[in-house]
């Protein structure tokens, strides 16, 4: 204990651990000795002779722990933002004993009697509201991991959720070797054809970040599978053998035979989710993971599927005799084709709006974007954000940015890690490092990890419009985490009902799209010049143009998942599954998925999104509705909209049932008209 730093005191500022110091090998001894110490807290709070009562039971139960809580914190964030085989042997090796402890903890069947009792006498406790909603959120927990199963159903579900725990692990370290065993060099012109400057240095510095040097006495560019690289080169190359080797490559990471092949963890972590469910009595795992959202069942989440797949059908149609006449006027006479969608998009795109997305990306570097989003929060609720270049990260891509309310007074640690590179995981996610509470006086310190291929040398990182909506999007659920304001850390920001967790970050995604937001920050980056009013003006005309492929994309992503989880048992072959389901409800071929089963990590990483995936649509028809209160009093930052918006929905966490705090935000429930005007699949 006197030598690993994981054991001692975490001095660092805001009380963050000593980076330079961690050792994979440090991890191992540090969760010995941290869940053995929460074992006993479990076991003190349950044996206790006093009555149970909410200050020395309920409170008590979620202040534990708290070694093994910031242990979690750290572990999870390097294993997904900077890992190293070392690291993911340990990260193999503790998924496993991680899950057993969780089971022993929710199957406690001393701590879960005094809960159970709290529960029945709630109505007589006088709670006040936020402790009763954490009685009732901690005694739905117990159930949900199965504190009322039987003996026996309680160790055989205790060893499933031990092997999905391996599983999940095996999966997301599959795809991300999957995802680093891929690369496409371009040596010659021939190669680059097509590509813009931007794409060009950005291939450029990615192989330079792989080591990469030159061939043949000229430059080596290299795509990956990063989405910030392989979108655009699918939308430029005038390469169509290259594209369709990118492609098959991006589609096919999980589905193949070698050593990152998915295909059977997918099978065996639905057939063990299946067999979860029906522990809990539930038909299929849909059911089981639908019981605790804002949806509640299947039937609410088709609704809304099925409301949105026709208009997109009818849209991507429109769509595809555009694409299809820019084909034409290019003289193409294939057929069209997966990988031939972005690049013959993008000409219609140019030819419908006379906008090229190379013309409007010089305008959008990284650091003004950055300043907008900070911009945008500080005009909304009164924050400033504090650059600190001498707090060290555990990768140098870190930023750390103290956070400070409008009085001057910290707030938090907000750290953003935004570049792309092997050692990480692919996508854009938020996650806390601490989390805030009263009970525990702890500020919140937040983390937003973005894939943004770097700029070359010497030259800014360039975004393109969808870059920039994932930037404002993370800095969404950034500040859920760093705006909360309740007592106990169970309810504390982003630990919300997941069909609810992606309103305040699709809702602030608004705001990059704005005229006035755009008119001050989006600025050329070698000539400062403001984005001119008539390109501006295109970029508004051409947002909806798309949108048809995107939705079919992301709900078809969607209905796949959903399908998969509504199974009794598990699908003999997850593949051909998946390709019977988008033939049912008739994907067009050219179309595609966002996510193919075998690297659809919202899925099989973890089972945070598993029968979720619903929940972007969900949360959009909340999150255009919620942007029309700041639509209607006339002013895209009105205070009191805002003032009220904080209040009930980025301040609140969990300490409010989520239609409650829509409610009290909006004066009434949503409507979903919002959403498809949003996406233009209004009639």
């Amino acid at each position: 204990m006197s030598t690993n730093p994981l054991l001692q005191d975490w001095a660092g500022p805001h009380g963050l651990p000593p980076f330079a110091d961690i050792h994979p090998a440090h991890f191992q001894p540090a969760f010995d000795t941290a869940l053995a110490e929460h074992r006993a807290e479990i076991d003190a709070i349950a044996a206790q002779a006093e009555a149970p009562s909410f200050a020395n039971t309920v409170a008590a139960f979620d202040a534990s722990g708290r070694r093994l809580t910031r242990l979690e914190h750290l572990f999870y964030t390097l294993a997904a933002s900077a890992t190293s085989p070392e690291l993911q042997a340990v990260q193999r090796a503790l998924a496993a004993p991680l899950a057993a402890h969780n089971s022993a903890v929710y199957m406690h069947a001393g701590l879960f009697a005094r809960i159970e009792a709290l529960f029945e006498q709630r109505e007589r406790l006088g709670l006040g509201a936020e402790q009763r909603r954490l009685l009732e959120r901690v005694h739905l927990d117990f159930l949900r991991a199965g504190a009322r199963l039987a003996p026996e159903a309680k160790a055989r579900y205790a060893a499933v959720m031990s092997r999905l725990a391996e599983l999940n692990t095996r999966f997301a370290q599959n795809v991300l070797a999957a995802e680093n065993g891929y690369q496409l060099r371009l040596a010659t012109e021939d190669e680059l054809a097509g590509l813009p400057d931007f794409l060009r240095a950005a291939a450029r510095q990615a192989a330079v970040d792989r080591g990469l040097g030159e061939v043949d006495g000229g430059s080596v560019h290299v795509i990956t599978l990063s989405r910030s690289l392989i979108v655009p080169f699918l939308s430029f190359s005038a390469r169509r053998d290259l594209r369709e080797q990118a492609w098959r490559a991006w589609v096919g990471r999980g589905d193949d035979t070698g050593a990152t092949d998915n295909r059977a963890i997918c099978r065996e972590i639905l057939a063990l989710r299946a067999e979860q469910a029906r522990l809990h009595g539930h038909a299929c795992y849909a059911d089981y993971a639908l019981e605790d959202t804002m949806a509640r069942s299947q039937g609410a989440v088709m609704g809304l599927l099925e409301r949105v797949w026709q208009p997109a059908l009818a849209a991507q149609a429109r769509e595809r005799e555009a694409v299809q006449g820019a084909m034409a006027a290019a003289g193409a006479t294939h057929a069209l084709a997966p990988w031939d969608w972005r690049f013959y998009a993008e000409q219609a795109k140019r030819a419908r709006f006379e906008l090229d997305e190379a013309e409007v990306k010089p305008y959008f570097s990284l650091d003004r974007m950055v300043a907008a989003m900070f911009d945008c929060a500080s005009r909304l609720f009164g924050l400033q954000f504090k650059a600190r270049p001498d707090i060290a990260g555990y990768h140098p891509d870190v930023r750390a940015y103290e956070v400070l309310d409008a009085a001057g007074r910290l707030s938090g640690l907000f750290l953003q890690d935004n570049f792309a590179r092997p050692t990480k995981r692919s996508g854009a996610w938020m996650n806390a490092l601490r989390n805030q509470s009263r009970a525990l006086g702890t500020t919140p310190v937040i983390l937003n990890n973005n894939n943004f291929a770097r700029g070359a040398a010497g030259e800014p990182t360039l975004l393109s419009f969808d870059d920039v909506r994932t930037l404002f999007h993370e800095f969404g659920h950034g500040l859920h985490g760093l705006l909360s304001d309740v007592e106990h850390e169970r309810l504390s920001g982003t630990q919300v009902l997941r069909d609810f967790v992606e309103l305040p970050s699709q809702l602030y995604e608004h705001w990059m799209a704005e005229p006035q937001v755009l008119k001050t920050f989006a600025r050329h980056w070698q000539t400062d010049e403001p984005l001119p009013d008539a390109l501006l003006a295109k970029v508004q005309a051409a947002r909806q143009f798309g949108q048809g492929y995107e939705t079919l994309r992301y709900t078809a992503s969607a209905l796949v998942d959903m399908a998969a989880h509504a199974l009794p048992e598990a699908p003999a072959d997850v593949v051909a599954f998946e390709a019977e389901t988008l033939a049912r409800w008739k994907l067009p071929p050219e179309v595609g998925v966002n996510h193919r089963l075998t690297h659809f990590q919202h899925l099989f990483s973890s089972a945070g999104y598993a029968a979720g995936y619903y929940v972007y649509l969900w949360a959009e028809v909340l999150d255009c509705d919620a942007f029309d209160a700041f639509v209607e009093a006339g002013d895209v930052f009105d205070a009191g909209v805002a003032a009220r918006l904080r209040e009930c929905i980025y301040s609140s966490g969990n300490s409010r049932e989520p239609g409650e705090a829509f409610r009290a935000f909006r004066g009434r429930d949503p409507v979903v008209e919002p959403m498809l005007k949003d996406r233009g699949l209004l009639a």
